[in-house]
């Protein structure tokens, strides 16, 4: 089991939803935090609740300002990808701008964060990386143009980051949670199966973290639609799923 207390995690994407929950879980755990997010204001309010951790905010868009907040951050014992964008949006109403938008925040921004960090990790003997994904990662569902190609991206920068690192002391896992009852997916105007609140889904995440399991899939049994889905015919997948899958986790 991994222990939490005392090792500095830099969560990215700590403003609010499932980041915040986890700085806050994380801080009842007695680990340091550096908390990043665009909104300088909200990390302050939530570093004081959190035990005066650290504040760096930044714009993972921005490939100069994550390179200053990679050099600020300085050295860390583990890094947490949870930044996030979701817009619903289907194929016949795609908007090119805004699903670019969504790649860059849900996946370019880890490529330029990961890649500035994980070498040093490497150097250094030791680290842990853990990406927050979606349940979406594992199947291409309705409504999710942008968003769950993003978090399939990511799924696959996991477990080809898991392979690559085996043996070097670096961990990577992946958390892949379904509804979360954030101001993100209260953009879906469908029912959501199962919707968790923050906290319930950060304690999933701080679980997943003490563990040596690569990836956690949840909430159960609405996780096995998707993983169990994968063996499914792609149709029989959509005519079960709906107007729409998790979407905005």
């Amino acid at each position: 089991m991994t222990a939490l207390s005392g090792r500095t995690y830099w969560i990215v994407g700590a403003s609010e939803g499932l980041g915040r929950a986890l700085a806050l879980a994380l801080s009842r755990e007695g680990a340091r935090l550096v908390l990043s997010a665009r909104s300088a204001g909200r990390l302050s309010r939530l570093a004081a609740e959190a035990g005066g951790a650290r504040v760096l905010p930044f714009d993972v868009t921005d490939a100069a300002a994550v390179a200053c907040a990679v050099a600020e951050a300085g050295v860390v014992d583990g890094v947490i990808y949870a930044a996030g964008r979701y817009e619903p949006m289907t194929a016949a109403a795609w908007n090119p701008e805004e699903a670019a938008a969504i790649a860059e925040v849900n996946f370019v921004g880890a490529l330029r964060l990961l890649g500035q960090v994980v070498p040093g990790m490497v150097r250094r003997g030791t680290g842990h990386v853990v990406i927050v994904g979606s349940l979406s990662a594992h199947r291409g569902l309705p409504g999710a143009i942008g968003y769950g190609a993003s978090k399939a991206a990511l799924l696959s920068l996991a477990e080809t980051m898991s392979a690559d690192l085996r043996g070097t002391g670096v961990r990577v896992q992946i958390a892949n949670p379904g509804f979360i009852r954030t101001r993100l997916t209260a953009k879906n105007a469908f029912a959501m199966p199962q919707l968790m609140e923050p906290e319930d889904a950060a304690a999933r995440v701080v679980a997943l973290m003490r563990s040596s399991r690569f990836r956690a899939d949840f909430p159960a049994p609405f996780a096995w639609l998707f993983t169990l889905g994968r063996c499914l015919p792609l149709a029989l997948l959509h005519r079960i799923v709906g107007r729409g899958g998790p979407g905005g986790a």
